[in-house]
């Protein structure tokens, strides 16, 4: 793949990276006691229209013990 592609991509990937990061801990912070200590199951759906993917990612994260 080319310089260009490569580069708008990783741009692409850390703009979700730090975003998603923000929203989780707001979200997990606004839930307050419901999730302290508690695992709770994460999804993120990528979609890219024009290409026809769907990319889901399942996993757990750990809600803060403070």
């Amino acid at each position: 793949m080319d310089d260009e592609f490569n580069m708008s991509l990783r741009k692409f990937l850390k703009q979700v990276g730090v975003t998603s990061q923000q929203a989780i801990e707001e979200a997990m912070r606004a839930a307050g006691p419901a999730v302290t200590g508690k695992e709770v199951t994460a999804r993120m759906v990528l979609t890219i229209d024009g290409v026809g993917l769907t990319h889901t990612v399942e996993g757990k994260i750990k809600g803060p013990t403070e």
